[in-house]
C-alpha cells in the first residue's frame, strides 16, 4: 500500500480555474490527458481545438490539482485536471449518447429522462505518479458543488471487471449505468456512460 505524504511542500492542493486560466494551462492538462488515457503523444495538438470551443458552452467549469514547486522561481506543476458543462441537445456527445440508448432499445420516455437536464463531467485525469492523494474523488466533489443540474454523466472506458482507479472512483460516488460497451463514432473501443443524480453527498475538498 502507497504511504501518502502529507507534507503541505510535496502534496497537491486544488484550484478553480478560471478560462485565461485554463488556456494558460491548455498543454499542460492535454499532456496529463493524454499520459492518462495512454494516447500517443501528438495527440495533445489534435484535442486542443476542442477543449478550447468546450469553454464557451453553458456552465463550463475547470477544476485543477497544482503540486507545490521546490523552486520558488518556478509555478507550481499542474498534476490532475477536470472539466465539464451543462448538456445539451446539439452536442456531439448528447447526440451519440441519445442514438445509442435508442438502438439499445431504451424506450423515449427514458431517454428523455437520462438526457434532460445534466452536466457532462467531460475531463477527469490525475497523472499516475500524483495518484494516491485521493485527488479524483476530490476533483469531481470540487467541480460538481453546485452545479445547477438534476445529474451529472460521464464516460468512460470499458474495463475488465471495471478493475481500474477511475471505475473505482466513479463506483464510489454512486454512478449506475446508463449504457454499456458503447462505441462512440471515430472510436473502435467499447464505454460504459454513467450517471447520477446530484448533489453529490459528502464534503468538498
Amino acid at each position: 500500500m502507497r504511504t501518502v505524504v502529507t507534507d503541505a511542500r510535496t502534496t497537491p492542493y486544488l484550484v478553480d480555474l478560471t478560462p485565461p486560466e485554463f488556456r494558460l494551462r491548455l498543454l499542460e492538462a492535454l499532456s496529463i490527458y493524454v499520459e492518462a488515457m495512454g494516447y500517443p503523444r501528438g495527440t495533445e495538438q489534435s484535442r486542443a481545438p476542442m477543449w478550447r470551443e468546450h469553454q464557451h458552452r453553458p456552465g463550463w467549469r475547470a477544476v485543477g490539482a497544482l503540486l507545490p514547486s521546490s523552486d520558488p522561481n518556478q509555478p507550481d506543476s499542474l498534476v490532475a485536471v477536470a472539466y465539464g458543462y451543462h448538456g445539451a441537445p446539439h452536442q456531439w456527445w448528447h447526440q451519440q449518447v441519445r442514438d445509442g440508448l435508442r438502438r439499445s432499445g431504451h424506450p423515449p420516455h427514458s431517454v428523455e429522462n437520462a438526457l434532460g437536464d445534466y452536466f457532462e463531467l467531460t475531463e477527469l485525469h490525475v497523472l499516475p505518479s500524483a495518484q494516491g492523494y485521493g485527488l479524483g474523488g476530490r476533483l469531481c466533489r470540487r467541480l460538481l458543488d453546485g452545479v445547477s443540474a438534476d445529474n451529472v454523466m460521464l464516460s468512460t472506458p470499458e474495463v475488465a471487471r471495471e478493475d481500474n482507479r477511475a471505475w473505482r472512483l466513479y463506483r464510489r460516488l454512486g454512478f449506475a449505468d446508463v449504457l454499456r460497451d458503447f462505441r462512440f463514432a471515430g472510436d473502435r473501443r467499447p464505454f460504459a456512460v454513467l450517471g447520477r443524480r446530484l448533489p453529490l453527498d459528502g464534503p468538498v475538498a
